[in-house]
């Protein structure tokens, strides 16, 4: 696809919540995260919520109280930490460009259990969704190895195709 936008994740993990409270390089430990536990509804040990951190993993994850609060089992709470690579560590500005672009198809195609914003926030008019693949690596735990936006964009368009039928000729 022409400008097609491919963002590299490395993911690690899985970590507890006092072991990501040690993440605390501004330079490195920033980007998104995944949280897993037990849900009332799902059970034990799913994805519960995609988020992203500007600040870096251990001054944003530790103050949402993801081990206390409603959940179930707060001791077995498990954080996953992506980051993104490339061959060139790009701007700021493009940097969150990506991360926000990321955040919203990996949200988009998982729904996690107590993410509300972006669960449908990629529509048929989101152009530069639809020209992006992210692509999970390391640790991705139950994330789909590559995410394409033309997929989960298009996916109405899809579902209503004719399966082919053999020529009679």
């Amino acid at each position: 696809m022409a400008d097609e936008r491919i963002i590299h994740i490395e993911w690690s993990g899985p970590h507890s919540l006092a072991g990501v409270d040690g993440f605390r390089d501004q330079r490195r430990d920033r980007g998104l995260y995944q949280i897993y536990g037990h849900h009332p509804v799902y059970g034990p040990n799913v994805l519960l919520y995609i988020g992203q951190t500007d600040l870096t993993f251990g001054e944003r994850i530790p103050g949402e109280n993801w081990g206390g609060g409603s959940i179930e089992d707060p001791q077995n709470v498990e954080v996953y930490v992506g980051r993104l690579k490339g061959p060139a560590t790009p701007s700021r500005d493009e940097w969150r460009r990506e991360i926000c672009l990321a955040e919203r198809l990996l949200i988009h195609a998982h729904g996690p259990a107590y993410n509300s914003t972006n669960i449908m926030a990629v529509a048929q008019r989101d152009q530069e969704a639809r020209k992006t693949r992210v692509l999970n690596w390391g640790c991705f735990r139950s994330l789909h190895r590559e995410v394409s936006g033309l997929l989960w964009i298009q996916y109405q368009q899809f579902t209503e195709y004719k399966i082919y039928e053999a020529s009679t000729e």
